[in-house]
């Protein structure tokens, strides 16, 4: 009965159509960022950080950009795992070519030169939709991998092929190189993370989210009534590039330091953000949230409980944890397309309703 909008009086337009109407969700979003940012850099450790929050976060602001070009524009990509390797080879020349810049500057300008290409390959969309966009990204996915191991340039001519990311600092703290605190990685990350989710939310529920929802639900009938394609399509390629090519960069330098484009970049990683949105709901940011800790949380829980507890080879358990997801994956296709978001929608609505009758 504590979860009510009695009580709450909005008196005026911005009150009334903000994030959050009710008063409980709003100081539950306020009591989330503030053990976000107040409690765990505390007791953060390595093993937490690098298994389960710099991923959580990174891969967040992947399935987010994904999201509104598939979940609030209609649009399907396969090459995200592409666009990821734009974004890391971008901050990583930046790196070596303007050590004095900062690495914030560094990682949005790795965003922005993501969004170009994005928009490149996503003229297609113009003429092409559904399997035969999909197949065109996924076309661009095979070409960014195959250029960046092919152009030595892009890695500055190494022997090995590898890139490595140079140390680089945040306020005099190291959140690049081998001397990277835990904390450090998990604090950058969040700030990305919270940024972007803030940028996305307030871009969706916008003029420009509406022609995307328009796109999305009936393309021909959002043009007759003003809509224009071009501008619609290219601008939901462009913003979910920008937030893919900004978690590539971070995938590069805060969390692994160092990869191979093939290795890191490849069609699976694709594969794996788009099941987050799958997993977590289509046309949410909260989904793109569920999403990307669910198929995070999943493999250390599976590797905790399979390996660790029952002796399992973990190459088993590697085979094991990929035939959970498949099977959630048809589960909420057939059940749940919305996925865990609808979930906590309806879970959100009963609360509001008890205990009277619905």
């Amino acid at each position: 009965m504590f979860y009510r909008e009695a009580g709450d009086f909005n008196t005026s337009y911005k009150q009334d159509n903000q994030t959050f109407p009710i008063k409980f969700d709003r100081w539950r979003y306020y009591a989330v960022l503030a053990v976000a940012f107040g409690v765990v850099p505390f007791f953060i450790n390595d093993y937490w950080a690098n298994a389960v929050f710099v991923p959580f976060l990174i891969y967040t602001i992947a399935a987010i950009g994904l999201n509104i070009l598939t979940g609030y524009c209609g649009q399907l990509s396969l090459g995200t795992g592409g666009f990821m390797a734009v974004g890391a080879y971008a901050v990583y020349k930046l790196m070596t070519a303007f050590p004095d810049v900062s690495i914030v500057i560094h990682v949005i300008l790795a965003g922005g030169i993501t969004a170009a290409v994005g928009v490149l390959f996503g003229l297609p969309s113009l003429r092409i939709k559904g399997f035969y966009l999909a197949v065109a990204t996924l076309a661009a996915q095979f070409f960014l991998v195959w250029l960046f191991n092919r152009v030595p340039w892009f890695y500055n001519y190494s022997a090995s092929g590898q890139i490595s990311a140079p140390e680089r600092t945040v306020v005099g703290v190291a959140v690049t190189g081998a001397n990277t605190e835990a904390w450090a990685k998990y604090m950058i990350s969040l700030v990305f993370v919270v940024a972007c989710a803030w940028l996305a939310r307030n871009l969706t529920r916008g003029t420009i989210g509406r022609k995307w929802m328009a796109i999305r639900d009936m393309d021909i009938a959002a043009e007759i009534i003003g809509v224009n394609p071009l501008t619609a399509k290219l601008s939901a390629f462009a913003v979910s590039s920008f937030f893919v090519g900004i978690s590539g960069a971070l995938f590069f330098s805060v969390y692994l330091g160092a990869v191979e484009v093939g290795e890191a970049f490849g069609i699976q990683k694709s594969f794996l953000v788009l099941f987050m949105i799958i997993i977590g709901g289509l046309g949410s940011i909260f989904g793109s949230f569920a999403g990307a800790a669910f198929l995070v949380l999943l493999p250390v829980l599976l590797k905790n409980t399979l390996v660790g507890g029952f002796g399992w080879a973990t190459d088993l358990a590697a085979h094991f944890e990929l035939v959970i997801v498949g099977g959630l994956i048809i589960s909420f296709l057939i059940m749940e397309p919305h996925g865990l978001a609808q979930l906590w929608r309806v879970a959100k609505e009963k609360l509001r309703l008890w205990p009277f009758p619905h």
